[in-house]
């Protein structure tokens, strides 16, 4: 029996690289989808074999762009088989108050965060539809749930991004294919961790748990999200902010 295959976009950040791993621990072939102005993917893929994982497939492409996410599912299937599980978790920040935010500021943010969520999506969900079995787990944000003052199109992107996902739950509920949104609150990724000390000692504070989510946990929901333990459980935003809001 063939490995079931999972498709992570942005998989050579924090939380890509935690979902990725999480993937792997559970026997999936996993394809890592990069942009292909990320200048690191030999000495990324050098960490994963030194830690233990091996035999990941690496597609390049850029997700605002209809005819790279084409590109890079058929390649993927090419390699490896068809796509079941569609982690869709690339994304960007462009922060500045409205007043002062510039249209491709907006732009960049919607295209990369919301959008890209149709090209990607639309290459494997039929697919999945037909095969009467798929996952698609999207990444929003604790800021797409309440908002975020300095961050209009980023929570703009991250609500629309729940919202694409109890719709298209809706329209494949019957065909065995769940669709699911994980609202994450602040993780300690690299980029997280290099902000200035006490900025990041307020950040934690506020936080009733008082630290940060660890990008495992992420993955670790990301996991059970495509398990079969999950198969009742679509249209649905798991929030894990330790506490910070409810929703």
């Amino acid at each position: 029996m063939r490995k079931k295959v999972a498709l992570v976009t942005g998989a050579m950040g924090g939380l890509g690289t935690a979902i990725c791993k999480a993937f792997a621990n559970d026997g999936y072939q996993v394809v890592a989808a990069y942009h292909p102005q990320f200048d690191n993917k030999d000495e990324w893929l050098k960490e994963m074999e030194a830690a233990g994982y091996q035999g990941f497939v690496c597609v390049p492409g850029d997700v605002t762009r209809l005819e790279d996410c084409q590109t890079m599912v058929a390649e993927a299937e090419a390699k490896v088989g068809p796509i079941d599980i569609l982690v869709n978790n690339a994304g960007i920040t462009r922060d500045k108050f409205f007043s002062k935010m510039e249209r491709d500021q907006w732009d960049a943010v919607i295209s990369t965060n919301l959008s890209s969520l149709f090209n990607m999506t639309k290459q494997v969900s039929a697919k999945m539809a037909e095969r009467g079995w798929g996952r698609i787990i999207s990444i929003s944000s604790l800021n797409g749930v309440k908002g975020q003052a300095g961050q209009t199109n980023y929570s703009a992107a991250k609500a629309g991004v729940i919202g694409f996902t109890k719709a298209l739950a809706q329209e494949l509920a019957a065909k065995g294919v769940t669709v699911n949104a994980v609202a994450p609150g602040y993780v300690a990724t690299k980029m997280v961790m290099a902000i200035r000390d006490d900025i990041l000692k307020g950040i934690v504070d506020s936080v009733p748990m008082k630290r940060l989510c660890k990008p495992e946990e992420i993955g670790g929901i990301c996991s059970y999200l495509a398990s079969d333990l999950a198969a009742y459980m679509t249209g649905a935003t798991l929030n894990i902010n330790g506490g910070l809001h409810f929703s």
